[in-house]
């Protein structure tokens, strides 16, 4: 997985491809702090269009996310979960700590 960066106006969207694992920890975080340094960016979306799965260290990566985009007062949201992403982020609670879209 090699997250990519996309910013239209004040929007910043990562968007994530295949499976959101551990593997992705360092490009993930590269690329989230990139969007949370940039002053123009209000709010950031991740799109989970192009993932097939998630574990619980992805859960983990947003979470931190979440911790470090509240710091800087800019929205979050989780965007275009599929049906098995939806599934995990249900089980999981994420319904009331995100906006998912």
């Amino acid at each position: 997985m090699s997250p990519t960066v996309q910013i239209e106006g004040d929007i910043g969207r990562v968007v994530l491809s295949g499976q959101f694992d551990f593997s992705a920890h360092r490009e993930f975080r590269q690329v989230c702090e990139t969007l949370i340094a940039d002053p123009v960016v209000k709010e950031v979306l991740v799109d989970f269009q192009n993932v097939n799965y998630l574990d619980s260290s992805a859960l983990g990566m947003l979470l931190l996310l979440k911790e470090k985009i509240g710091a800087v007062n800019k929205g979050l949201a989780l965007v275009n979960c599929r049906d098995t992403v939806k599934q995990v982020l249900e089980i999981a609670c994420f319904g009331k700590i995100f906006t998912i879209r």
